[in-house]
């Protein structure tokens, strides 16, 4: 049994095709999903999408990149999403410094609203920090998001980054890229508490190896699992119940 900790099952590469991808991640043995909004459309949609399909969850949240389309109504409108069955966390929200599609300013304004909208709503945080690591965790220790923790999701920081996070309460999200041949992830796979390592594929994107180049599911997540477990030197199905555990106890879904 796996879990798949982030993944865009609204984004329009899935239109066609969508129930079909559920199903083939089920027959893969994954057979828990956490969907991500990005907007309140979007997040929207991913509630509408967990009370269709069992084992889907959904986060909401406003992605940094669409903060400028976002504003007090919208935020308004998302909180208001909490309180369906089966949305588990806030998110994905953060701060991406690297494509700087919006003003850092800004981002960190509606980064800090998602925070203490978690912290309100005892939910956890899916995080997204791209070339902007020092700063998120500044300002989650700032808004203590510790009393809700939550997840860095597709962890690109240091391990110095990654064992702060650890101590503000955060697990870290590995996907595809720790299999591509350069990817500095690995090693910071592999030296975090076990405890605190989650496994995700961000679909559509960042297909893992073999996969790579393709259209990124949750079905591929295993791939990952059993990447790490290699380089681990460490049986498969440890990876997998491992990472389960971690991905229930995150996002409280039920043991099954």
């Amino acid at each position: 049994m796996l879990v798949d900790t982030h993944a865009h099952l609204n984004f329009p590469q899935f239109s066609k095709d969508r129930e079909e991808v559920i199903r083939k991640a089920k027959e893969a043995g994954v057979t828990q999903i956490v969907n991500v909004g990005t907007n309140l459309d979007i997040s929207n949609q991913a509630a509408a999408l967990a009370d269709r399909f069992d084992g889907v969850y959904a986060a909401v949240g406003i992605h940094p990149h669409d903060v400028e389309t976002a504003n007090e109504a919208h935020l308004e409108a998302l909180s208001s999403l909490l309180a369906f069955e089966h949305v588990v966390a806030v998110g994905e929200t953060g701060l991406d410094f690297f494509r700087d599609y919006a003003p850092h300013d800004l981002q960190e304004i509606v980064f800090r609203k998602h925070i203490r909208m978690a912290v309100k709503a005892g939910l956890p945080l899916v995080v997204h920090s791209r070339g902007a690591e020092a700063r998120t965790l500044e300002l989650l220790d700032a808004e203590s998001a510790y009393a809700v923790g939550g997840v860095f999701h597709c962890f690109g920081g240091t391990i110095e980054q990654a064992r702060r996070a650890v101590a503000l309460n955060f697990g870290l999200g590995f996907g595809g890229m720790v299999t591509f041949r350069k990817s500095s992830s690995v090693s910071v796979a592999l030296q975090i508490p076990p405890d605190h390592l989650v496994l995700e594929t961000d679909c559509p994107y960042l297909a893992p190896v073999p996969k790579r180049g393709k259209r990124n599911e949750p079905a591929y997540v295993r791939y990952v699992a059993e990447f790490l477990a290699r380089e681990g030197n460490e049986p498969v199905e440890d990876v997998f119940a491992r990472t389960t555990e971690n991905a229930q106890r995150l996002f409280a879904l039920p043991n099954r």
